[in-house]
């Protein structure tokens, strides 16, 4: 597998002079929006883009935001789309819609075009060319569980609980209520969602059993613990503040909101349980990709323009972009809440906000580009849970992923926002296709995204080489 190599930059070359030879795109961007919807069509006429009304669907989270900024900042209307979001009510709505055809594209967990690739739910192929961000995902507890923890965990000479903090605390608690004859429930918002990979992770490597999963099975509780269960994320809060989970894990704003509301502690965030790992991207059908090629790269240009405008100095726009966040049609949650994680902080609870400048990155670090790595490394956990029953081959993750995860379509884009002067070569760095997994994972295991299989069957929890998932349990 590590023949498997391309020069990203070389391949920009080469697409950069077919783009100035055919002269289509190069010189074709525009100082600001078009003014209305008929400048619009006339640039997606001249352009030659095969739909330039569309109607993409996201679930109100901040890291949507990568829309709402093309949106609002005209990237959408500068590349001769006309756009309109619409919000979601779960992310099965979504899938269901993009799949059906109702919506062209939409913002999507990681994990839904991967799925789809390994057959996996969705009988529609679904494909993302971009990644809208990685991390940004958090695990909170309820005020009654963290008082039953609070003693235990290890504080620093400040005071502060040391971060990151092991599930194992979680041990006693989950036995108290096993013991009284009652389940220690947890929310996460999707069957393939990183939320769900990440909580299972952090659980798994504090000792406690997260559950499996049957075949044709969305429960995944065979054998648990801790039984997890699927919440759409604006309705954690409230799960949460009635007792109906005693945590969760879910994007912000939702971690944020329980600290707002004085109903959870935010106990861990995700790039200190796994490493860097996917988050959202912005997926679509295949189908639609083959037959709009030139809509798709007016979208992945826009999208790209606004994920570099978030990232832009250090973030010296995030404010503004919460603003934008703020406003009802997005994710319209409290300004001050959304602040809480979007400009390089996270507030862990009163009094306790710390720096995490990798919590919800949308450019930097080659966020955008879609990594066959990140896309194996959700394999590998579908993998480890039963949602994929069988021991898969190497060479079978990364043909999965790199269907899954379209670098070719994205690497077109980037050529041609250089081309246009739209964004610098640099920003664009040469890569394999493999990410650089610098952030150690809680329990020490090493991601070696070249020997998937190995990796998937190293954990003391989770299925090894050869083994099945039945009702009886694991065999």
């Amino acid at each position: 597998m590590s023949n498997i190599r391309f020069d990203r930059r070389g391949m920009i070359a080469a697409l950069l002079m077919a783009t100035t030879l055919s002269g289509t795109l190069a010189g074709c961007g525009t100082s600001s929006a078009p003014a209305d919807g008929g400048e619009i069509a006339k640039l997606a006429a001249a352009r030659g883009i095969e739909k330039s009304n569309l109607k993409l669907g996201f679930i109100k989270l901040t890291d949507m935001a990568p829309l709402a900024i093309a949106k609002e900042k005209g990237f959408f209307a500068e590349e001769g789309l006309n756009v309109t979001l619409e919000p979601q009510a779960n992310w099965k709505v979504l899938v269901d819609g993009v799949g059906g055809g109702q919506l062209d594209g939409a913002h999507m967990l990681a994990g839904h075009p991967i799925a789809s690739q390994a057959g996996i739910g969705s009988k529609v192929k679904l494909i993302t060319p971009l990644s809208l961000d990685i991390n940004g995902k958090g695990v909170t507890i309820s005020n009654r569980v963290y008082d039953l923890i609070a003693a235990s965990l290890p504080k620093g000479a400040d005071g502060k609980v040391v971060q990151p903090v092991s599930a194992a605390v979680l041990k006693p608690v989950v036995a108290k209520a096993r013991g009284e004859g009652k389940s220690f429930k947890m929310g996460m918002v999707f069957p393939v969602s990183g939320h769900n990979y990440v909580l299972r992770y952090w659980l798994a490597a504090g000792g406690l059993n997260p559950g499996f999963y049957l075949p044709a099975d969305t429960a995944g509780v065979t054998g648990a613990e801790v039984q997890l269960s699927v919440t759409p994320p604006p309705q954690m809060p409230a799960t949460l503040e009635a007792g109906t989970i005693d945590g969760y894990s879910v994007g912000e704003p939702w971690n944020q909101a329980a600290v707002a509301k004085k109903i959870g502690v935010p106990i861990v965030v995700d790039p200190d349980i796994a490493g860097t790992t996917a988050d959202k991207v912005f997926g679509l059908t295949a189908d639609f990709a083959a037959k709009n090629p030139k809509t798709v790269q007016a979208l992945l240009r826009a999208l790209i323009r606004a994920q570099i405008w978030l990232d832009a100095d250090g973030g010296k726009n995030r404010s503004e972009a919460v603003k934008i966040l703020a406003k009802s049609q997005y994710v319209g949650a409290d300004e001050k809440v959304l602040m809480a994680s979007m400009t390089g902080n996270f507030t862990f609870g009163s009094g306790d906000t710390r720096q995490t400048p990798e919590f919800n990155l949308f450019f930097d670090q080659q966020t955008s580009y879609p990594f066959a790595s990140d896309a194996i490394w959700v394999l590998t956990q579908m993998r480890r849970w039963g949602q994929i029953s069988e021991t898969k081959t190497d060479a079978w993750y990364l043909e999965t992923a790199k269907a899954a995860f379209r670098s070719d379509l994205y690497d077109a884009a980037a050529a041609s926002l250089v081309a246009d002067g739209k964004a610098d070569a640099a920003q664009f760095p040469k890569t394999d296709g493999f990410r650089i997994y610098a952030r150690k994972a809680i329990d020490g295991v090493t991601f070696d995204a070249h020997k998937p299989a190995a990796y998937a069957a190293s954990f003391a929890i989770g299925l090894k080489s050869g083994q099945t998932v039945s009702a009886a349990g694991v065999k």
